[in-house]
């Protein structure tokens, strides 16, 4: 039997807009963790901002053994472990330095979510209007113009891309 334990890179699933509080958290709690995030010019009525956000919406990356990786899903800001054919994800350490060498090339970078089209049904997760459903009447860049049907009316939004997900 060997003495060095195996440790892993796998994600974790985060509660909404938690992933930078909780990688601190862990990451004071000694625990290697990463959460990669992008540099973003954010508009307010009185002043511009550059600010950083997660790249990935409420997922963060974490090495880790069985026993830390237990230890990590004890906290308040962690939902679930990310499980691959029922087992948790293991991401090579290859692909975690990739991630951190493209960010460190191109720090405002933005993920394309794809898999979104017009006409998909979707869930809301984050932002104003977390909770509600709509449908994407269209999509611009990485912001998608939407349907909600709510309280007996029909309004149009936009929505971040990075806010909704797939229903149905």
């Amino acid at each position: 039997m060997s003495s060095t334990v195996k440790q892993y890179w796998t994600a974790f699933y985060t509660k909404p807009r938690n992933e930078k509080k909780v990688a601190e958290r862990l990451d004071d709690r000694g625990f290697e963790v990463y959460c990669p995030t992008r540099t973003v010019l954010k508009q307010w009525s009185d002043r511009k901002k550059k600010v950083k956000e997660p790249v990935f919406t409420s997922y963060l990356f974490a090495k880790v053994d069985e026993l830390s990786r237990a230890e990590i899903l004890t906290d308040s800001g962690i939902v679930s472990n990310v499980f691959w054919l029922g087992k948790p994800a293991i991401i090579r350490e290859k692909e975690i330095q990739e991630i951190k060498n493209f960010l460190d090339e191109y720090p405002m970078a933005e993920v394309n979510y794809s898999n979104l089209n017009e006409g998909d049904r979707i869930a809301i997760e984050s932002g104003p209007l977390s909770g509600n459903d709509g449908i994407i009447s269209r999509i611009r860049g990485n912001k998608a113009y939407l349907s909600i049907a709510s309280l007996g009316i029909e309004i149009q939004a936009e929505v971040s891309l990075s806010h909704l997900k797939k229903v149905g």
